[in-house]
């Protein structure tokens, strides 16, 4: 792996490399501190101050370069716009030709503009990691809290990129509109294939939008996939080799993903019921649900492995392990027997692929169609969530073929495991294993979320994807050594350990994955215990608290239209997080019985602001994480991902956990006592957050 400092100076622009941010100048100066505090020639006080002074005449020289440039490109807009006003009526077609290829020039330099921006503002997002990272200070929150607000602030024309929407808008509306005009004035014996938008424009666009982080609703569902770009943008598009993609095989990963989401949530409603039937409290009900948590931790660790190698085989291991589990799940009731039935559970957690499944699309999928594939796995889980809890609604029948029992317990089980077979046939046959020597050449792209919540609790929104952001070498990883920009392999080598991978995590990361953990355990309480909950207070019957369930799934898509296409782009992530954790706040002390008697409105209402801000932090912590966490943790086996799966389904673990000790005490109290650990959670979140606030920014 290259290091990043190499990597920025390699895609400079030639012409402009004098008005860049001097990386390598910075990264000595954080080396040579280290070393003058250690010595004791300089004091912290004098290091803050002159790293301060350092870092605002960089971004002073950027920014006034980029004013500079931005006036050059006004003034070729302002002499395009009286040529533009002068045109004879009706214009020469190859008067317009001519304009539009002018504007051409200026929306391809605007680009290289937007370009030179985004480089900036990535350098000294790491130079400022860094400095965090080797001063255990926390510089970042002091420098953006005195600048960024700051009315004459100059950080804010870098990440703002303050000035350059009017030439934007110039550009685009000026290039649309001769477009307009050339179309009005072609013959009938023209082509007529005049492009809807000019091809510039779209670059310009997403340029804009990757510069502000502005979204949209696929990608802010690939987002929650935490599906990453390449973090130093490149000038050119870059040739994506396609031939390991194979469309019936990434189907096939996208029903492996369905299909666990289904098996995941299809035994909640039924979960009490079954357990009572052989014999033990409706509370174990957390158990049974929570054995296949308790398999995850093991599974998202060697499928993750597992993936490095190959596709196909997990995949048909996962499926012939579900199949069994499922078999056991339902044959547990005519053994009468509660261990078979954790058995089954037990099994079907070994058989969680998921980390296969975000692997395949992060290293397979050409990248001009990666945000779909993964827009793709986010819709297929949210839609198993939702049909699992619907179909144990419909399986209320009793009947009997043989010795084997088929009813409302039993029948989720049998109806897996033939779901479970016939894909494992439709993968035998269809499933095509990506060439292997093309892999080694082509280094696996990082999997900073392989694993990533393979926990299947995840609403399976907003599971990492792997993060192919080969780019996303972390600074405060790339030793200086002797000042040559490239660091040793050696401090670039992914993690080989839980433990090493651990010690990597700086403080926001460890925020990040304490929210995760947080409404990983809040949503595993409000669902596992749906059922005993609703039975005791409402007498609901199975098939209401099925439908309960289904239409808390079905808010998943929805909501995330309205985040990622109008919430996401009038405020900051870090804002959100904040807003979500504090809704999750609410929604959890509206839950408690308080008042008598407990109404339905009191339980589905808290219930629906618990989960759709859960939802909403999901989200938003995953995008927050990939962009804090370390490039070390981008790839090999013990990556990011595997981290916040392993903190989101020892959450489930510890969750469900909760609910069968809770009900020991009685059902009576078997609300109040699971909700108090989940508020102390939170509000350790909260303030967990305000801590770090600023360094999200």
């Amino acid at each position: 792996m290259v290091a990043f400092g190499k990597k920025l100076k390699e895609r400079q622009i030639q012409e402009w490399q004098g008005y860049y941010i001097n990386y390598k100048l910075m990264k000595k100066k954080v080396k040579q501190y280290a070393h003058q505090i250690e010595v004791g020639t300089q004091d912290r006080r004098y290091v803050l101050k002159d790293f301060s002074r350092m870092l605002d005449n960089q971004i002073e020289k950027i920014v006034l370069f980029l004013l500079e440039q931005q006036g050059l490109l006004a003034s070729r807009l302002a002499k395009l716009r009286e040529q533009h006003d002068a045109l004879e009526e009706p214009p020469e077609i190859s008067q317009i030709t001519e304009l539009r290829e002018a504007y051409r020039e200026v929306g391809l330099d605007l680009l290289k503009l937007l370009y030179f921006v985004e480089v900036n503002a990535i350098g000294l997002r790491k130079i400022l990691k860094k400095f965090d990272k080797r001063f255990r200070y926390r510089f970042t929150d002091y420098y953006v809290k005195t600048r960024a607000n700051h009315p004459y602030s100059q950080l804010q024309q870098v990440f703002k990129h303050v000035g350059l929407g009017a030439v934007v808008g110039a550009v685009s509306r000026n290039l649309h509109e001769l477009q307009d005009r050339q179309g009005s004035y072609l013959s009938i014996y023209d082509p007529p294939a005049l492009p809807l938008q000019d091809p510039v424009v779209d670059s310009i666009k997403a340029a804009v939008d990757r510069l502000t982080n502005s979204t949209n609703f696929l990608n802010f569902l690939a987002q929650h996939a935490l599906i990453m770009q390449e973090e130093l943008p490149a000038p050119v598009e870059e040739h994506i080799d396609e031939e390991r993609y194979h469309f019936m095989s990434l189907l096939l990963n996208l029903a492996n993903t369905f299909l666990y989401m289904v098996n995941t949530y299809i035994i909640v409603p039924t979960a009490d019921n079954y357990s009572m039937s052989l014999g033990a409290a409706a509370t174990v009900c957390g158990i049974v649900i929570g054995a296949m948590a308790v398999a995850q931790v093991f599974s998202s660790v060697y499928f993750s492995a597992w993936s490095n190698r190959s596709y196909f085989r997990p995949l048909v291991f996962s499926s012939i392990v579900l199949l069994l589990g499922n078999t056991l799940y339902a044959v547990a009731y005519d053994l009468n027997s509660i261990t078979v039935l954790l058995l089954g559970r037990l099994f079907c957690g070994f058989g969680s692929a998921r980390a296969v499944n975000r692997r395949y699309i992060s290293d397979c999928v050409p990248l001009k169609i990666r945000m779909q594939a993964s827009a793709g796995f986010v819709s297929a889980s949210a839609l198993g969530m939702a049909c699992g809890p619907a179909l144990a609604g419909i399986l209320q029948t009793n009947f009997k073929i043989y010795k084997f029992t088929f009813n409302e317990d039993t029948l989720p089980g049998w109806v897996m495991a033939v779901a479970w077979l016939v894909y494992l046939i439709w993968l035998w046959i269809s499933f095509k294993e990506p060439s292997h020597d093309m892999e080694e050449n082509n280094s696996p792209q990082a999997s900073r979320s392989e694993a990533a919540e393979s926990n299947a609790l995840e609403k399976g929104l907003k599971q990492p994807l792997l993060i192919t952001s080969e780019e996303k070498q972390e600074d405060d990883e790339d030793p200086e050594g002797d000042g040559s920009e490239e660091a040793s392999e050696e401090s670039r080598r992914p993690a080989t350990s839980i433990v090493s991978a651990y010690r990597l995590l700086t403080p926001s990361v460890k925020v990040q994955l304490l929210i995760y953990f947080m409404l990983k355990y809040v949503m595993e309480i409000l669902l596992s215990e749906s059922s005993v909950i609703t039975t005791y207070y409402f007498g609901w019957s199975t098939s209401t608290v099925a439908i309960f369930l289904a239409c808390l799934g079905l808010t998943v898509l929805p909501v995330n239209i309205v985040v990622g296409s109008y919430i996401s782009n009038m405020f900051e992530d870090r804002q959100i997080l904040l807003a979500s954790e504090i809704m999750v706040f609410i929604g959890i002390l509206l839950s408690f019985h308080i008042f008598i008697p407990y109404t339905v409105p009191q339980y589905v209402c808290s219930g629906l602001i618990m989960f759709v801000s859960a939802e909403v932090l999901e989200g938003v912590n995953l995008s927050l994480l990939s962009r804090v966490m370390s490039s070390r943790l981008s790839r090999g086996t013990y990556n990011g991902g595997l981290l916040s799966t392993e903190a989101g389904t020892i959450a489930r673990v510890i969750a469900d956990a909760t609910i069968t000790l809770a009900g020991y005490l009685g059902q009576s109290r078997l609300l109040n006592v699971t909700l108090f650990p989940s508020l102390l959670i939170c509000i350790s979140s909260i303030i967990a957050t305000c801590f770090t606030y600023n360094s999200l920014y």
